[in-house]
Formats: C-alpha cells, structure tokens, sequence
C-alpha cells in the first residue's frame, strides 16, 4: 500500500469521528441547556462559548456578536471554516476516493449519501429550526459508517489504520469535550454557589460522550466530577473512554508494527508509555490539576499522530 494512500485512510477515520463529536456536543449542549438546573447554564452566550470552545473555535469576546445563528451556522454548514461539519465530512470523502479501490462499496456508497446530506442541507432551516434533526442524522449516519467499516472490510491493514484514525480522533475530542466542560463547570459554580464536584456540566458531559446511563449503572449514583473523570478517563470498559481508546491504539499499532524489537523512536513505545502512564493512576491523582492532565494529554495525543504518520503515512 502506498504512504498516501495509508495516510487517506487515517484521515478518513478521524475525519467521520470528528464530525460525529462536534455535532453530538452540540445537540446535547443545546438541548440540555432548556432543562438545566440554573440560569447560567441556560444562556445563550454560555451555551454558544462553549460549543465554539469545543470545536476548538476562541468564544466571541463580544457576546453582542455571538448570535445563536452565527455559530450554528459556523460549526456546522460554514465551508470556509476548516473546523465545520460541512468541511469534515467533505474531507472524509475527498479522503475515501483516493482510496476507493481499498474500501467496500457499501462504505463508499454510505460515505457519499453522509456527503450528500450534509452538502444539500438547506441552511435557513437548519439555522431556524434544523439542529435537532441535522444533529441527529450526523450521529447516526456516522455510526452507519463505523459499522460499515467493522462489517465489510478485511480485519486487516486496511481496517487497523482506518481503526487507528477513529480512535486517536476520539481520544483527542473526548480531551476537549473535558476542558469545554471544566470550564463551563467552573463558570457555572461562580455563577450559582453549587460546589464544582457537583456541578450539571458533568451530567451533560457524560451524555456528550452517549457514556450517561452506563456510568449511572456502574456507580449507581449521580455524577460528580471524580466519577465522571473516572469512568471517562481511566475505566477500560467505557468503549469511549481514554484508557479504551488507547488500548485500541496499540492494538492497531501492532497490526503495523508487529516487531515488538526494542525501539523506543517507534509510536508503539510511545504509545505504549502513554498507556502504561494511565492505565495504574488514581483519579485523585488526575481531578487535583485537570487542566495540566489536559494539556499534557493533547501533547501526547499530537505527539502520537505525528510520529504515526512520520513512521507509516510519509511519503
């Protein structure tokens, strides 16, 4: 397989994940805030600064100009924002023809109608009165191409980088929803008295990640900051947590790089380290100094991309 080819495939898994992240933060933030607890979580600009900073998008420093159609408009059908949905999903395309002959027809012909769909959808709708369905269908459509990808594809190369992409894609939006949501949690306990651990912010973190009713059955309590951060970062179990998304990393890796020589320039040591780094930790350890647990993990995370594709996508 050639470097570039390779190298579209990984693209084209991180791109359908990001879009899938970004529209999902936004319909649950959005309609989450109708039903929150405090007035502070149920304004507008609180809710919009948060979407923007998710997205990886700096919040408007004048909240006169930070309408609600503006940035629904900018994170979702903008095609000049590289950050948009409408401009990943066309990436995710543009990625799979290049590797056309690589891929199943039932993947690429569900890539094209997820293109379609976005590509057609008619902006003064979805501004007024589109965001749950527009949302919704992303989600969905972007699960139908995950499962494309595990059901019609050769568990080989092929699917370990498409793999690779989905899984390092989730681990660097699951790291971001988590400093959008400290940020918004601290916000808030400024804003209403509630203690931080307690905050509504976790509660619609969770079900950011669609991981809410599975914490509610293994704590069997509401969330607090440290359970939340616990089942999101460190529990294995959680198909959407870090420790997860790290493990299928490796997994994959290896898929690649089945030498298991001692290398320690190679992104499986990498790889390995990071893991090896979490996988013993307490949560206490973590929820002490969130914010130097989340830029160090978006370094490692940056880190492991470009060394995966200096070690196996260069061309």
């Amino acid at each position: 397989m050639l470097a570039r080819v390779a190298n579209n495939l990984f693209w084209m898994g991180r791109y359908i994940e990001r879009s899938e992240h970004i529209a999902r933060y936004m319909h649950v933030n959005y309609f989450s805030s109708l039903d929150a607890p405090h007035e502070i979580s149920r304004s507008r600009p609180f809710v919009l600064n948060s979407m923007l900073r998710m997205a990886g998008q700096p919040p408007g420093q004048d909240e006169e100009e930070l309408t609600e159609e503006k940035v629904l408009f900018k994170l979702a059908l903008d095609p000049s924002n590289p950050f948009s949905i409408i401009s990943n999903v066309r990436y995710t395309r543009e990625n799979a023809n290049s590797a056309r002959d690589l891929i199943s027809t039932e993947l690429y012909e569900s890539i094209n109608k997820f293109y379609h769909f976005v590509l057609k959808y008619p902006a003064d709708h979805y501004i007024k009165k589109g965001l749950y369905d527009f949302s919704v269908n992303i989600i969905e459509m972007s699960s139908i191409l995950r499962g494309r990808i595990r059901s019609t594809l050769l568990h080989d190369e092929v699917y370990a980088i498409i793999l690779l992409g989905v899984n390092l894609e989730r681990a660097n939006q699951l790291i971001r929803m988590i400093d959008a949501k400290y940020q918004d949690a601290k916000e808030a306990r400024a804003s209403y008295g509630d203690t931080f651990s307690k905050s509504f912010e976790w509660t619609t973190l969770l079900k950011c990640m669609e991981s809410y009713d599975m914490m509610r059955r293994h704590y069997k309590k509401t969330p607090t900051s440290l359970t939340t951060l616990e089942f999101l970062i460190l529990n294995p179990n959680c198909p959407r947590s870090l420790m997860n998304c790290l493990n299928q990393i490796y997994m994959h890796i290896r898929v690649l790089d089945n030498s298991f020589r001692y290398n320690k320039n190679s992104t499986a040591f990498l790889v390995g380290r990071v893991r090896s780094e979490y996988q013993y930790k307490y949560i206490e350890e973590i929820e002490g100094n969130i914010q130097q647990f989340i830029d160090g993990m978006l370094r490692n995370l940056a880190d492991i991309g470009t060394k995966m594709e200096n070690e196996f996508f260069h061309y």
